[in-house]
């Protein structure tokens, strides 16, 4: 299979990023939505892509788009499909899910059950056989309606893309990995300069922004839906991606990234989910209240997930808070720092007004990303 086309979910807000990640692997954007990013490439881009993307929730194989306001349409849609290009006699597949957004269609489970019944119409065709055994490699598929056109793909990364393998522990109301990485992204961090997080929780911004300071490719450590189906690729394609990875890697690296909590338990789950990730020797957490954040040296970032509203118990206790974090942020002289959150009054609080607010969901929550930046260092 020389050209492919792959669709690539994220979090809504997160587009741009993932756009120019794909873009870093060399491949070519074909189409930008909202919450996906379809692009072309061949067979080992499903491999380099789950692997290396920070961004995305999970790689799907583009089987086709079309056009359905009816069951009827649908079902001869589907089956006109050329479904013998991606599966085996043997396969064993079913869709996994549906949405339906501003469709005539909206029935999921109709949906589902049409595809599924379509596609083992059209296999029947295809190897000339009345019954399938279904006793071969696993095939996800997913059926996507949008103002009536139909998208039908397969899901080669099977658990969700967020599930890097390293966060065994976890506290309350964290921010996915995908999440985490866009919101570095979205900053100018780099490796050079100081990062702390000081509501760090399980550790998820920090090692994060270790593993993309030490080039640690974040699928690394985890196993994807699609790694056996030879009938598509060739494992070397897996091996030759693995190895680009490992040649890429310097967990050698010195990065000054902090993260700080004022609760020891959560701390020891995010020393724990570090060790992990392989980068607990790149961060340092330590116990201590935002109250008490101070740093002597200047240009570094803050890049955090505080509580807010839907987490923490009064509105006096939030205003509190956040009072307490622009008093400290606005100490630290020549600082940008960068906020999710769905409390409306940080700038006010803050005294400060946001130099970009970007839309983001954590979760099904609808939040704002504040960013503060501070001066440019002084070139050298």
């Amino acid at each position: 299979m020389d050209k492919l086309e792959l669709i690539a979910p994220c979090v809504f807000g997160l587009e741009s990023v993932l756009k120019n990640e794909i873009q870093q692997l060399g491949y070519t954007i074909t189409q930008v939505e909202d919450g996906r990013v379809t692009f072309e490439g061949d067979t080992k881009a499903i491999c380099r892509s789950n692997i290396f993307i920070r961004t995305a929730e999970r790689i799907l194989l583009k089987v086709g788009t079309f056009k359905a306001t009816s069951f009827d349409e649908l079902f001869e849609k589907t089956k006109a499909l050329e479904w013998e290009r991606y599966l085996t006699k043997d396969s064993k597949f079913w869709v996994t899910k549906a949405s339906s957004i501003k469709s005539k269609l909206f029935s999921t489970s109709d949906i589902q059950s049409l595809v599924k019944k379509a596609i083992v119409d059209s296999l029947k065709k295809s190897y000339n056989i009345d019954w399938f055994s279904e006793t071969g490699e696993e095939y996800p598929i997913r059926v996507f309606l949008l103002k009536d056109e139909v998208t039908i793909a397969i899901d080669t990364s099977g658990e969700s893309l967020h599930k890097r393998g390293y966060r065994e522990m976890t506290s309350g109301a964290p921010v996915s990995e995908t999440l985490a990485s866009g919101m570095i992204q979205l900053t100018p961090w780099n490796k050079d300069r100081v990062l702390i997080d000081p509501f760090c929780g399980s550790g998820t911004i920090p090692i994060e922004a270790a593993m993309m300071g030490a080039n640690i490719a974040p699928g690394l450590n985890r196993a994807f839906q699609s790694e056996n189906w030879s009938n598509i690729i060739d494992k070397k394609s897996w091996f030759s991606a693995i190895d680009e990875a490992h040649d890429i890697m310097d967990d050698s690296i010195e990065l000054d990234i902090q993260g700080y909590d004022i609760d020891e338990n959560v701390l020891k789950g995010a020393r724990h989910n570090a060790k992990l990730a392989g980068v607990d020797h790149l961060i340092h957490f330590q116990r201590r209240d935002v109250k008490d954040l101070s740093s002597s040296k200047k240009y570094g970032f803050i890049i955090t997930n505080p509580p807010y509203g839907e987490r923490m118990g009064t509105k006096e206790s939030i205003k509190t808070l956040y009072n307490d974090m622009g008093n400290v942020f606005r100490n630290l002289d020549a600082w940008s720092y960068f906020v999710i959150t769905s409390y409306e009054d940080i700038e006010k609080d803050f005294r400060k007004s946001a130099t970009k607010k970007r839309k983001l969901y954590n979760g099904m929550l609808k939040t704002s990303y504040y960013q503060f930046y501070g001066p440019k260092p002084t070139k050298k």
